[in-house]
């Protein structure tokens, strides 16, 4: 057996809503599936949304909003992710800073999400 890609990973969250919004802001598109269960879906990927304290089973062993680290490739170079965040209203915590990818040198920046989960968008060099 081998690993070849991650299809989709969980986030928990505090505000269903406010996560989608900021997500949406992101470019990602939110879509309902199962028993009115909801993800953020980009690319190929997708995140699940679970709320807190009412967490689908089976589910990490203590769940917890704000616990998460992510990073997202982005399309654009971090210049225009820049000003496309200003413009939506997302302050950078960090950045523009280099970092070592999978697959190679990235440029990235760091937001928090409304859980406080750290992302980093990043575009490769």
């Amino acid at each position: 057996m081998r690993v070849t890609a991650l299809d989709h990973l969980v986030l928990t969250v505090a505000d269903p809503d406010a996560t989608v919004a900021f997500y949406e802001r992101l470019g990602m598109a939110s879509k309902r599936f199962g028993d009115g269960r909801l993800a953020l879906h980009f690319g190929l990927q997708k995140i699940n949304l679970h709320l807190a304290g009412a967490e689908f089973e089976p589910h990490a062993r203590r769940p917890e909003p704000g616990a998460a680290d992510l990073c997202l490739l982005v399309d654009e170079p971090i210049p225009v992710v820049e000003r496309e965040l200003g413009r939506a209203g997302i302050a950078i915590a960090v950045g523009p800073v280099e970092r070592e990818g999978a697959q190679g040198t990235l440029e990235s920046v760091y937001v928090r999400d409304p859980d406080g989960n750290l992302i980093e968008l990043s575009h490769p060099r």
